[in-house]
């Protein structure tokens, strides 16, 4: 059953909660309310967008800074519950072209090597592995590859 998403950035803290939810649901070392709260005070570098369902919850997010020419993914999840519906592959897509109207040319990120399904994501937006940042994650400790892609839309 195809679920059609809606990609908007997060506007209100009261919003972080649910952010929150899916971070603890999908990363074993999550981040913290306060962290994502200084992310969403840092305007003009940091952003975060929303995926919704039809009835307006939030299934997924993707948090990212500009800065100058560079887009940083920091964070992409998706609730277990909404996993391969697409909401990812929306988010990743609004995410890019936004970046490009921001004036970024180019996005970066980390993923750890053992996520493939994140990788076969990026994958498919043109990423390519350009390194490894050894022992990058913790519990379990574990190498990240390094993404790049040149070229945003």
């Amino acid at each position: 059953m195809a679920t059609s998403w809606t990609i908007e950035p997060l506007t209100s803290r009261d919003e972080i909660d649910a952010v929150l939810a899916i971070e603890e649901a999908s990363f074993t070392s999550p981040w913290t309310r306060e962290m994502y709260l200084a992310e969403f005070d840092n305007h003009g570098v940091s952003y975060f967008y929303l995926a919704r369902t039809p009835q307006g919850d939030i299934a997924g997010f993707c948090s990212f800074w500009r800065i100058l020419d560079e887009l940083h993914i920091n964070n992409l999840a998706v609730a277990p519950a909404h996993r391969r519906s697409r909401a990812a592959t929306e988010l990743l897509m609004r995410v890019l072209e936004d970046g490009a109207k921001l004036g970024a040319m180019r996005a970066t990120l980390e993923v750890r090597r053992s996520n493939e399904p994140a990788q076969q994501l990026y994958e498919r937006f043109g990423f390519s592995v350009a390194g490894v940042r050894r022992d990058y994650y913790s519990n379990p400790v574990e190498d990240a590859l390094v993404l790049w892609r040149e070229g945003l839309p």
